[in-house]
C-alpha cells in the first residue's frame, strides 16, 4: 500500500482545530477521470428527473448537478480511486486505527449555482461512537478558495457534544443543523485547499459551505471513514460499505 508519512504538526492541528489540510496527497491529473466519471453520472441522472440532486436557477428554468451520492457503487474507478493507499494511510494515522470506508458522495458545486450548506456536524446524522475514531476527508476536485464555496469550520466545535439539528427545510432533507445560537462565527476559518490536496475533520466539528459566486466549479470527493471498533446507533455501520458491499469493497482494494 502506498502510503503518506502524517506530519506531527497536522496531526496536532487536526486535534487542537477538529479540522486540517493536507495539500498534494493526489496529483492534480489523477482526479481528471474522477472528475470525468461522476460527470457523466451526474448528468444522467439529470435527464430522468429533477430532485434535491440539482441546483436550478432562480428561475428554475435551468439545472445544474449539486451531487452525485454513493459514488462507490456507481463505478469501479472510484472506488479504487476512494480507497487509495496514500489517503487510507493518512486516515489511520489521524484516528489511529486502519480506517474503513463507511459512505461517501461528491459534491459538484457548479459556478454560479453551487448552493449553499447550513452548518451541522456529520456525526448528528451518523450517530457513531467512539466519535474520535470517525473522520471525514474531503478530496478537493479543484482548486477551493472563498469564493467559489471552500469549507468554513468552527474551530474546537469538535471538543463539544452532538448538538440538536433541526430541520430547516421540507424540500431538502440534509438541510438540518443546530440552533444559530449554539454556532459561534467569532471562531469562524476558511478552508483554502488545491486541486488534490485533502480536507480532514473530525466527525463532530461544525462546518458548511457558501454559495459559488465565481466562474469556476467547485467539485470534491467528500468520503467518511471509521474504525472496526466503531458502532452507530442508527444503521450507519450496518449499511457501511465495508459490511454491505464486502466483495466490491474487498475487490478494489485487491485482496
Amino acid at each position: 500500500m502506498n502510503q503518506i508519512h502524517l506530519d506531527p504538526d497536522k496531526r496536532e492541528m487536526y486535534w487542537s482545530r477538529g479540522w486540517t489540510v493536507i495539500e498534494g496527497v493526489f496529483d492534480a491529473n489523477e482526479l481528471d477521470p474522477v472528475i470525468k466519471i461522476a460527470t457523466e453520472l451526474c448528468e444522467h441522472e439529470l435527464s430522468k428527473s429533477l430532485n434535491y440532486h440539482f441546483d436550478q436557477d432562480p428561475k428554475g428554468q435551468l439545472a445544474a448537478p449539486r451531487k452525485l451520492d454513493q459514488p462507490f457503487l456507481r463505478h469501479p474507478d472510484l472506488r479504487r480511486f476512494v480507497l487509495d493507499g496514500r489517503l487510507r494511510s493518512l486516515i489511520e494515522q489521524f484516528i489511529g486505527a486502519p480506517p474503513l470506508l463507511v459512505q461517501d458522495q461528491i459534491f459538484m458545486k457548479p459556478p454560479h449555482f453551487g448552493s449553499a450548506k447550513p452548518y451541522h456536524q456529520d456525526n448528528a446524522y451518523f450517530l457513531c461512537h467512539p466519535d474520535d475514531e470517525v473522520l471525514t476527508a474531503w478530496i478537493a476536485l479543484d482548486d477551493v478558495n472563498e469564493t467559489n464555496g471552500c469549507l468554513r469550520y468552527i474551530e474546537g466545535s469538535h471538543r463539544g457534544p452532538i448538538l440538536k439539528h433541526h430541520e430547516i427545510s421540507e424540500q431538502e432533507n440534509y438541510h438540518q443543523a443546530p440552533a444559530d445560537e449554539e454556532i459561534d462565527l467569532n471562531c469562524e476559518v476558511l478552508a483554502l485547499v488545491k486541486k488534490g490536496g485533502v480536507v480532514f475533520h473530525h466527525s463532530k466539528t461544525l462546518h458548511t459551505s457558501h454559495r459559488n459566486e465565481s466562474d469556476q466549479w467547485r467539485r470534491a470527493y467528500a468520503t467518511h471513514w471509521a474504525s472496526a471498533a466503531v458502532v452507530s446507533e442508527l444503521d450507519t455501520i450496518k449499511n457501511s460499505y465495508y459490511n454491505c458491499h464486502a466483495d466490491l469493497y474487498h475487490e478494489a482494494l485487491g485482496n
